[in-house]
C-alpha cells in the first residue's frame, strides 16, 4: 500500500469529526491527478512533443497521450489536429505514488521554495499546481534536456468546497505558504 493512502486511511475519523460528517463515505477523497504540459513552440517541431512526451512518461510512471487543437488559430499558427502538447491521468497507486515524490522528493529541491499558493483552488475542490521547471523530478536526466519546460499538475478531489479540499491535502503534507 502507498505510504500516503496509509495516512489517508488514518486520518479520515479526524477529517469525520471537523466538518460534521454523517458516514465516513463523505469524507473527501483525492480522484485522480492530471499532469498536463502544453508546448506552445511545438507546433513546428514535432520533435519537441515527442520528447516532452517521453518526458512526462518518465515523470509520471506512466505513457503520455499526445494532445491536439480543437480548432483554428490563425495568429498562433494552429491548425485544428495539430499536436500542442501531452498529458496524463493518474488514478490508483501510482497517483498516490506521484504525489508522495512530488511531497517528498520533487517540491523541496525547488529554488526559494517557500510553499504553494493557496489561491490554487478553483471553488470547487480542486486545486492546480504550476511548475516552471520540470528539472524538479528526479526522474529527468539533465543531459538528455533539449529545453527546460512547464508542467501543469491538477489534484482532482471529491471536496465540495475549497476549505475541506485544504483541509485534505494538509493531511496529505502538501507544503502550503503561511500567510
Amino acid at each position: 500500500m502507498a505510504r500516503l493512502k496509509k495516512i489517508y486511511d488514518d486520518s479520515k475519523k479526524e477529517l469525520m469529526k471537523k466538518f460534521n460528517y454523517k458516514n465516513i463515505m463523505m469524507v473527501p477523497k483525492i480522484e485522480k491527478v492530471v499532469l498536463n504540459m502544453g508546448l506552445g513552440s511545438g507546433t513546428q517541431d514535432k520533435k519537441k512533443i515527442d520528447n516532452a512526451t517521453k518526458e512526462l512518461t518518465m515523470i509520471s510512471g506512466q505513457k503520455a497521450v499526445k494532445t491536439l487543437a480543437k480548432k483554428s488559430i490563425s495568429n498562433f499558427k494552429l491548425r485544428e489536429g495539430m499536436e500542442i502538447g501531452c498529458k496524463v491521468t493518474l488514478r490508483g497507486e501510482k497517483m498516490y505514488d506521484f504525489l508522495d515524490r512530488l511531497i517528498s522528493l520533487s517540491l523541496p529541491s525547488v529554488k526559494d521554495f517557500r510553499g504553494l499558493k493557496a489561491n490554487g483552488f478553483d471553488g470547487r475542490g480542486n486545486y492546480s499546481i504550476g511548475i516552471t521547471e520540470h528539472l524538479i523530478f528526479p526522474e529527468i536526466e539533465y543531459e538528455k534536456i533539449d529545453e527546460i519546460k512547464g508542467l501543469n499538475i491538477t489534484i482532482v478531489t471529491t471536496a465540495k468546497t475549497d476549505e475541506e479540499a485544504r483541509e485534505l491535502l494538509t493531511v496529505f503534507n502538501v507544503p502550503f505558504r503561511k500567510k
